[in-house]
């Protein structure tokens, strides 16, 4: 039997656990989050991912109950919780700092939101050991937050935030302060608790690869409205929008106008002097119309010959090369002065590398390689 798939806003029956009907938040004049509609499914690791000043945490501090929407509703399993303070609702966030209290071992900050609770003695041991489990901090429990490390302390606000069961925890950027290796342990640690606990996680980042690496769904922000909501995968190679495809990864856009040929099929001019680019798109586009075609590097191929076949090729110099060990990216130059990047997997030795600086390349890629995007 194969696992079902994990696609509830795919479901015309699932009733989302979160909706936010026409939010619309105001500080004075600036509008924050401007008349938003979106549903967020149970079970779901959702990010918000966007900028320095978006929105996404002002959309956090709503649900949370920090700041209320100046108009629209927000509701969570179908109560409006605009009325219900923030301690009442079902829901928990982590912030950045962690906020863990320094004078409290491990154990006891994880005891302390059921202590307040008035949880029995037996039920709070319980629940606090089984978040020890959890967050494999078993062997810690009594040490205090100074004596262990960032890695560990993130672990610890995130038992104790799932301490009390929360329908909803909220994460606002939660691994910001741990360096790239144990950013990316951490990572699958989150998700491996969140399937555990079958939690709903709202994600708050503005880092593109943890919210590919994370989310069953990203929601791409910009000045206060979502642009586009898919799976990662569908974010990344099917864009809708220029924003989209320039925030996420790394692209190539080249603009022209194009001309169709029928079947979805289109000729585009780009640059005086170069032949059309021929591209296939699943958009429709009228006969001079304007457009970008977004294409990412590793879909583009480096060759010493004019490739004999190719929908596409240019011919320009190496500019300049990142190595980042697994790949390497080559910028080249067209005569037109316009720069294109591709990438290559490193399967062989450096020392073996085929191109250099200044070489003369083709590059070459498919008319299904790009998308064609209005705008």
């Amino acid at each position: 039997m194969t696992a079902s798939v994990f696609e509830p806003w795919n479901d015309p029956e699932a009733k989302p656990l979160i909706h936010f009907q026409n939010v619309t938040k105001r500080f004075g004049e600036f509008t924050a989050i401007d008349n938003l509609t979106i549903d967020i499914y149970e079970r779901e690791f959702y990010a918000l991912l966007g900028p320095s000043g978006c929105g996404k945490t002002t959309l956090m501090r709503m649900l949370a109950g920090f700041e209320t929407p100046t108009e629209g509703k927000i509701f969570l399993a179908g109560q409006d919780i605009a009325p219900v303070p923030p301690n009442k609702r079902a829901v928990n966030m982590m912030f950045q700092s962690y906020a863990l209290f320094p004078h409290l071992s491990i154990w006891e900050n994880i005891a302390f939101g059921l202590k307040r609770e008035g949880m029995p003695k037996h039920d709070i041991n319980d629940r606090v050991e089984e978040m020890l489990r959890l967050t494999r901090l078993e062997k810690f429990a009594r040490r205090k937050p100074h004596q262990i490390s960032g890695g560990q302390r993130q672990r610890v606000a995130l038992a104790r935030s799932l301490a009390k069961a929360p329908k909803l925890l909220l994460l606002d950027e939660p691994l910001g302060a741990l360096d790239k290796k144990l950013r990316q342990d951490t990572q699958f640690e989150l998700m491996d608790i969140q399937e555990k606990t079958g939690t709903t996680f709202v994600i708050v980042t503005h880092d593109q690869e943890e919210a590919m690496t994370v989310a069953s769904r990203v929601a791409v922000m910009d000045h206060g409205k979502i642009v586009q909501v898919a799976t990662p995968d569908r974010i990344y190679e099917t864009p809708n929008s220029v924003y989209v495809a320039d925030f996420i990864g790394d692209v190539n856009l080249i603009e022209g106008t194009v001309r169709p040929n029928g079947g979805g099929s289109y000729a585009m001019s780009w640059r005086e002097g170069q032949p059309p680019l021929n591209v296939q798109s699943g958009n429709e586009f009228s006969d001079g119309q304007k457009a970008h075609l977004a294409i990412r590097p590793e879909k583009v191929s480096i060759s010493a010959e004019k490739p004999a076949a190719a929908d596409n090729a240019v011919q320009g110099r190496i500019l300049d090369i990142a190595y980042l060990g697994n790949i390497s990216t080559y910028h080249v130059e067209l005569p037109t002065g316009a720069v294109i990047k591709a990438q290559t997997a490193n399967t062989r030795r450096i020392a073996r590398r085929d191109f250099t600086w200044e070489d003369s390349v083709w590059l070459s890629w498919t008319a299904t390689a790009g998308v064609l995007l209005a705008e």
